[in-house]
């Protein structure tokens, strides 16, 4: 019941995460607002070494191999996915308040997410700790919430500082990205 449950969860995350890329192309005035001057980093950077370490390291479940490679692809893709945008944003120089806002968020959500999978290890949970034995897809997940993390926590320091010194505005230095 609970791979049910995921697969279909999994599906409408695709489907959403479809539409959101074809409302980006194919609608002007939308499609407009993409910064193509500022957008330097190369998809095939981030997309062909998580697909590459899907080979390696994904999961040994009763799933369809090529399930569990979207898998694990889908985990390591996650944990470098910012990149790109935070690269943008490293070289507009001022960081948008919706985009900072949403950024630091997308921050927040990985620091809890994280924290929930140290405290397991750390308070001993024993599934948690035979599956960090059984393999290396069980490290290499807790290893991308790891990544994603300290990615997002660079962009999370100069969020709060900007606030902190009052003027709202996120302003990233050049060469954190």
């Amino acid at each position: 019941m609970e791979y049910d449950v995921h697969t279909v969860l999994d599906g409408l995350t695709l489907l959403a995460t479809g539409a959101v890329v074809y409302c980006m192309a194919v609608p002007r005035e939308i499609a407009q607002t993409y910064q193509r001057e500022q957008d330097r980093l190369k998809w095939y950077f981030v997309v062909v070494p998580s697909l590459g370490l899907a080979f390696l390291a994904h999961p040994r479940t009763s799933h369809a191999f090529l399930f569990r490679i979207m898998w694990a692809f889908c985990v390591y893709l996650e944990s470098v996915s910012v990149l790109p945008q935070l690269r943008m944003m490293q070289k507009a120089k001022v960081v948008e308040r919706f985009t900072a806002h949403y950024v630091f968020m997308l921050g927040v959500s990985r620091f809890f997410s994280c924290a929930h999978w140290i405290l397991q290890f750390l308070e001993g949970n024993r599934a948690l700790l035979q599956a960090l034995g059984s393999g290396l897809w069980p490290v290499m997940v807790l290893l991308s919430e790891v990544v994603q993390t300290f990615i997002l926590a660079d962009f999370c320091f100069y969020y709060v500082k900007s606030y902190a010194d009052g003027s709202g505005i996120v302003r990233l230095p050049t060469g954190i990205v």
